[in-house]
């Protein structure tokens, strides 16, 4: 599939804010449910902040009305003072000191408030007649201390009271603290129970739900089959791979098929990504490893599935060891030890999956661990139909869609991809007010996603022609030459980034190109700017996407697939490196490939212009109905080009 663009915007889009990390580093389906969690403190921090307040002031009150009992010294004189008055109650002595109780309440002459339990001192040159005055008055002698002194301990309790509340407190928020954030000192890095994934009706995803990959599927029957029947492989000395790796692009379904053997065989399923593995702190990510591994084993037969592991399966040692480095290490030698572990009898698979399976380090392809390789491609018509069918049982569809002819105009879509077709086609019919979804529906659905959405711009009368004109030199060069994919739609209607969008797509999939095609390929994408620069004489900043799609192609027909005489039968840039690549290849070599791709991008360009100045009078017909209808269906376009659309048998 083709989409050639015009005019992209350059804006930035804006960034998505990023994701709550999860509460639990993997989450499992079918295994049984954890144990209840402990009741947490009504309130959270706040109400523990405030708890704290509380039995600070409480402790404070009860400590002030225990030392309440340290009653006032007064002087002698002021005793003898009261005695005078008739005022003393009752009195201790014990030799010198005397203890006593006021009949009524008397101020401290030498400051302080009033008091009526008191001490002092008598002198001992004192020459009074204190009994007799006591005795005169009815004040009572008592044989135990008016004052009651607390004891050694219980002075000792109160005054460590302060300090034993909060170390009581110490402890009980390092505990929160250590819950949440991975169990304390001793389990560092370490997370509550997997939280179970709630399936909708409860039913799981089995092979019925998976379509389009029907030899991948044949591949997992295996682990399906051991995980229900492992008794029969113990008795033939058969042993299961150590763990299956499923490679392909994104969005092919790897997740989906993992889930799926999980559900054929109605076992336990532990999901994870590797990102979620790895933290800052050096050995958490090898500590969730061993907890995973350990929770599947002790609901086996299980399922560990590991998604984009080439986050912490890269090669070892292509860097200095330091920081996150050092993590993602320990991570990945922690998987490949408890992979060893595995004796094959345990019954648990490990299925992973990636898009680059060539970074992975070889310790984990080794047999033994990930031994078998499992490629999940995009599907073929057939394959997209059925995955169509799928993803429409929920949606009410009206009579007589083809989802058919839906799959033969997606080539190259990944099941993802239909099935976010799927959804905005439903979208669509809600939108519209309708109870069905149509094929209207599904077509301008397939439009919004392979041209993008449809943008309300005001362009320039001038700016609008030569947007057609650059279209039409697109769909032109693809209807003239032969290799080239047929033209689908032709629009100037903005879309997306683009200001116009011209859609070509092959009557067939197809696994193998020719350089024929290739070239058709090239001189197609170079159309626009051809015909802008035949019928305007300028070159504008509209071919932006065209001329990145003109060197991918050119770069890899010279550095990869050997369509050079000049390179030769060589690869001079690998497949997996991105933007420079100064030390992929000698400088000659990389001196040999940028004359190539000249020369060949030339060539290309001078057969655009030449036969866009031949068929001239096509292009002004196909530019005038472009400019006149906006949009051009595959018929209407070859009819406002006069050219006959030469067909395929479908096959």
């Amino acid at each position: 599939m083709t989409v050639l663009q015009y005019g992209r915007d350059v804006s930035t889009p804006t960034p998505v804010p990023p994701r709550d990390s999860p509460d639990q580093p993997w989450r499992s389906e079918g295994a049984p449910p954890p144990p209840p969690p402990k009741k947490k403190m009504p309130g959270g921090w706040g109400g523990l902040i405030l708890t704290a307040l509380v039995v600070y002031l409480i402790a404070n009150l009860v400590l002030s009305f225990f030392d309440s009992g340290n009653e006032p010294t007064v002087s002698y004189t002021e005793f003898n003072k009261q005695v005078q008055a008739n005022n003393v109650e009752k009195i201790y002595a014990k030799g010198d000191a005397i203890q006593g109780q006021l009949k009524k309440e008397a101020a401290n002459p030498d400051g302080g408030d009033k008091y009526t339990k008191f001490t002092t001192q008598r002198p001992s040159f004192a020459d009074d007649n204190l009994w007799e005055a006591l005795a005169k008055d009815g004040a009572t002698v008592t044989a135990e201390p008016v004052v009651q002194q607390r004891s050694f301990l219980s002075n000792l309790l109160i005054s460590l009271a302060p300090m034993l509340l909060l170390v009581v407190l110490w402890i009980f928020i390092a505990k929160r603290m250590g819950a949440a954030m991975g169990g304390g000192m001793g389990g560092l890095g370490r997370k509550a129970p997997p939280k179970p994934v709630e399936l909708e009706s409860g039913k799981r995803t089995t092979f019925e739900d998976v379509a389009g990959i029907d030899e991948v599927e044949g591949e997992l029957s295996e682990v399906v089959d051991f995980l229900k029947n492992p008794q029969d492989y113990r008795e033939m000395g058969a042993r299961m791979p150590g763990g299956v790796l499923l490679t392909g692009p994104p969005g092919t379904g790897k997740t989906l098929l993992a889930r799926a053997v999980a559900g054929e065989a109605d076992v336990p399923f532990f999901s994870a990504s590797a990102s979620e593995f790895i933290e800052m702190i050096v050995g958490v990510g090898a500590s969730r490893v061993r907890e995973l591994f350990a929770e599947a084993r002790k609901v086996a037969p299980a399922i560990i599935f590991i998604d984009e592991i080439d986050t912490i399966g890269r090669t070892r040692g292509g860097g200095a060891g330091m920081g996150g480095h050092d993590e993602r290490e320990q991570t990945l030698n922690q998987i490949l030890t408890e992979m060893d572990g595995f004796s094959g009898s345990e019954g648990v698979v490990v299925i992973a999956a990636t898009n680059r399976a060539d970074v992975l380090d070889s310790a984990l392809t080794r047999p033994g661990r990930f031994d078998r390789v499992v490629q999940v491609s995009p599907p073929d018509r057939g394959g997209r139909e059925a995955i169509l069918k799928i993803h429409t049982r929920g949606i009410p569809l009206a009579e007589g869609v083809d989802l058919a002819q839906i799959a033969r105009t997606t080539p190259g879509m990944t099941g993802a991809e239909l099935a976010n077709l799927a959804n905005e086609a439903a979208l669509l019919a809600v939108k519209r007010k309708q109870k069905t979804v149509g094929q209207p529906e599904l077509s301008d659905a397939l439009e919004k996603v392979q041209l993008g959405a449809e943008r309300p711009l005001v362009m320039p009368e001038e700016e609008r022609r030569r947007t057609a004109y650059h279209e039409s030199g697109h769909a032109l060069l693809g209807m003239l030459h032969p290799g080239a994919d047929p033209v689908r739609k032709i629009t100037i209607v903005p879309r997306g980034r683009a200001l116009g969008v011209t859609l070509s797509t092959p009557d067939s999939d197809k696994y193998a190109y020719t350089e024929e095609y290739l070239r058709a390929r090239i001189i197609g994408a170079l159309g626009g700017m051809a015909a802008e620069q035949e019928v305007f004489d300028v070159i504008t900043t509209g071919a932006e996407n065209d001329l990145e799609q003109v060197t991918n192609l050119a770069r890899g027909m010279v550095g990869r697939w050997g369509m050079s005489e000049k390179v030769g039968r060589l690869t001079a840039i690998p497949s997996d490196i991105q933007g420079a690549y100064g030390l992929s290849a000698a400088p000659a070599t990389l001196d040999a490939v940028d004359s190539e791709m000249r020369r060949i991008v030339d060539g290309c360009y001078e057969e655009a212009k030449r036969l866009l100045r031949e068929h001239r009078g096509q292009l002004d017909a196909l530019a005038a109905a472009l400019l006149e209808n906006e949009t051009l269906e595959e018929a209407e376009a070859y009819r406002a080009a006069g050219i006959t659309r030469m067909t395929k048998a479908d096959t």
